[in-house]
C-alpha cells in the first residue's frame, strides 16, 4: 500500500516536471516571438521617424521658399512706392518753385500798379485843378450841377417809361378786364327790389280804420307798443301806412295787421296773438332766406346763427338796394372773377356772401357794419381769409389777398351799376364839391370842373408853372388823393389841360 502511494507520488512528480518543462518551452518560445516583434516595431518606428523628418524638412524648405518670394515681392512694391513718392516730391518742389516765382511776379505787378495809381491820382488832381481854373467852378459845384442834370434826365426817362408801360398795360389789361367783367356781369342776373321805410296795408273799406284805432285808441296803441312801428291813419282811402326804420319790425306789423283785418276780430288780446304769430312767420322767413342764399351760392358749413343773421339782410336795404340780393350778386360776381383769374373760388364766394353781414345788426349794435361783420365772422368760426376780405372790402385795411380784391371789385360792380342804388342829390353835390375842393388845393390851378356826373375832373393849369412832367405828376397826385379821401362807385378820370399861347404882331 505504501509502495503504491510512493509510485503515485513519483508519477505525479514526473508529470509535474514534464508539465513545467513544456510550459517553460512555451514561455521561451513566446518571449522569443515578443522580442522579435519588439525589434520589428523598433525598426518600423525608425523608418517612420526618418520619413517624417524628411517630409518636415521638405515642408520647411517649401515654406522658406514662399517666405523668400513674398519678401522679394514686398521689397519690389516698397521700391515702386518709394519711386512714386520721390516723383511726387519732385513735382511738389517744382510747383512750389513755380508758385514762388508767380508770387514774386504778382508782387512786382502790384507794386507797379500802386506806382501807376499814385501817378494817375497826381495827374487827375492836376487835371481837376486845371478844369476848376478853366471853368471857374469847384469840383463840388460841378458834381452838384451834374447830379441835378442826371436827376432831371432820370425823371424824364422815368416818366417816359411809366407812360410806355401804362400804354402797354392799358392795351392788354383793359381788353382782358372788359372781357372778364362783361362775361361775369352777363352771367349774373339778380332781381333788384327798391324798398322804403314805409309799408302800406290795403283795407277792405274805410270803416276798418275805426276798428284798427279802437275805443279811445287802445287797439292802435297796443299794436304800436307790441311792434315798435308807427301807424299812420290819414285821409288816404282804404289804406294804412306803417312807418319804421327797422324793416323786420315793419314786416311783423304788416303781417299782423293783415291777419287782424282778415280775421275781423281786433282787440288788444287778439293783437298780441297775431303779433306773436307774425313774429314766428318772420323768423321762419328769415331762416328760410338765409338757407336759400347759402344754397344758391353753393356755400356749405355756415353756422346756424350766421345763416339766421344772413337771412335778416332780406329785410335790409342800402340806397334802395336789397342787401341780401346785393350780397348774392357780389358772391356770384366774385366767384366768377376768381374762376376766370385762377383764384380760390370758394373763398371769394363765401366772403362775397358775408361781406355785408354786419348790416343785419348795425341798427341794434354800436360800430360800423364792417367791424360788426368781422366780429360775427370771427365769432362763428370763419377762416382768416374770409374775415380779411370782409374787413378790406371798403379799404378799411389794405387788401393783401386776391380774393379780398375780387370781393371789393364785385361789391363796386354790384353797387355802381346803373339802377342798382338810389343816390340822393345832396350826396351827389357834396361829392362834386369835394372833388373840386381837392383839385383847387394845389397851387397853379386856373380852373377845375367835375363833369360827366362826377366821373371825370378836368384841371386847367397855368402853363408857365407846369411842364409835361409836372402835369403828369399833378394828375397822379390828384387821382391818389381822390382815391384816399372819397368814396364813390366806379372810377374818376383826372385830366390836366395845359395851354400855352404865343402871340407876335407883324408890323
Amino acid at each position: 500500500m505504501v509502495n503504491l502511494w510512493v509510485i503515485i507520488a513519483i508519477i505525479a512528480v514526473i508529470a509535474l516536471v514534464a508539465v513545467l518543462y513544456v510550459q517553460n518551452n512555451k514561455t521561451r518560445t513566446l518571449v522569443a516571438g515578443l522580442e522579435k516583434d519588439r525589434r520589428a516595431l523598433e525598426e518600423k518606428e525608425k523608418i517612420l521617424l526618418r520619413e517624417a523628418k524628411i517630409k518636415a524638412l521638405d515642408e520647411l524648405q517649401d515654406d522658406r521658399e514662399k517666405l523668400i518670394e513674398e519678401e522679394r515681392e514686398r521689397r519690389q512694391e516698397l521700391t515702386r512706392q518709394e519711386q512714386k513718392l520721390a516723383k511726387r516730391e519732385d513735382m511738389l518742389e517744382d510747383k512750389i518753385q513755380e508758385y514762388t516765382e508767380k508770387d514774386l511776379q504778382v508782387q512786382r505787378k502790384i507794386d507797379e500798379l500802386l506806382e501807376k495809381e499814385d501817378y494817375l491820382a497826381e495827374i487827375v488832381q492836376k487835371q481837376t485843378t486845371e478844369l476848376e481854373r478853366i471853368s471857374g467852378m469847384s469840383a463840388e459845384e460841378a458834381k452838384k450841377m451834374l447830379l441835378e442834370q442826371l436827376k432831371h434826365d432820370l425823371a424824364q426817362e422815368q416818366m417816359n417809361l411809366i407812360r410806355e408801360n401804362e400804354a402797354k398795360i392799358r392795351e392788354t389789361s383793359l381788353e382782358k378786364a372788359k372781357e372778364i367783367l362783361s362775361t361775369t356781369m352777363q352771367r349774373c342776373m339778380i332781381e333788384q327790389v327798391v324798398e322804403t321805410t314805409v309799408s302800406v296795408v290795403a283795407l277792405p273799406n274805410d270803416e276798418m280804420k275805426g276798428r284798427i284805432i279802437g275805443r279811445e285808441g287802445r287797439n292802435i296803441r297796443a299794436l304800436e307798443t307790441l311792434t315798435g312801428v308807427d301807424l299812420i291813419i290819414d285821409d288816404t282811402p282804404e289804406a294804412v301806412v306803417l312807418s319804421s326804420f327797422d324793416p323786420v319790425r315793419r314786416e311783423i306789423a304788416k303781417i299782423a295787421l293783415e291777419k287782424l283785418i282778415s280775421d275781423g276780430r281786433i282787440h288788444p288780446v287778439r293783437i298780441e296773438e297775431m303779433v306773436e304769430k307774425a313774429g314766428e312767420e318772420v323768423d321762419k322767413k328769415i331762416k328760410q332766406e338765409g338757407e336759400n342764399a347759402a344754397l344758391e351760392t353753393g356755400i356749405m358749413g355756415l353756422n346756424k346763427e350766421l345763416i339766421r343773421t344772413l337771412g335778416r339782410l332780406y329785410y335790409r336795404t342800402s340806397y334802395g338796394q336789397n342787401v341780401l340780393k346785393h350780397s348774392l350778386e357780389v358772391a356770384h360776381i366774385a366767384g366768377m372773377l376768381a374762376a376766370e383769374l385762377g383764384a380760390n373760388e370758394h373763398i371769394a364766394k363765401r366772403a362775397g356772401l358775408l361781406h355785408d353781414i354786419g348790416k343785419a345788426v348795425d341798427q341794434t349794435q354800436e360800430g360800423t357794419h364792417i367791424q360788426l361783420g368781422v366780429e360775427l365772422a370771427a365769432r362763428y368760426g370763419e377762416s382768416p381769409e374770409v374775415i380779411h376780405a370782409i374787413e378790406a372790402h371798403h379799404d378799411d385795411v389794405v387788401a393783401n389777398t386776391i380774393e379780398a380784391v375780387l370781393v371789393k371789385v364785385a361789391d363796386a360792380i354790384s353797387a355802381g351799376r346803373p339802377g342798382a342804388r338810389r343816390d340822393t342829390l345832396e350826396i351827389y353835390i357834396k361829392r362834386l364839391q369835394k372833388i373840386e375842393e381837392i383839385v383847387n388845393s394845389y397851387e397853379g390851378i386856373k380852373q377845375s370842373f367835375a363833369v360827366q356826373a362826377g366821373r371825370e375832373v378836368r384841371i386847367i393849369v397855368e402853363a408857365e408853372r407846369f411842364d409835361d412832367l409836372a402835369s403828369q405828376k399833378l394828375a397822379r397826385d390828384v387821382a391818389k388823393r381822390i382815391e384816399d379821401e372819397l368814396d364813390y362807385p366806379g372810377q374818376i378820370r383826372v385830366t390836366v389841360v395845359r395851354e400855352f399861347r404865343t402871340t407876335e404882331i407883324a408890323k
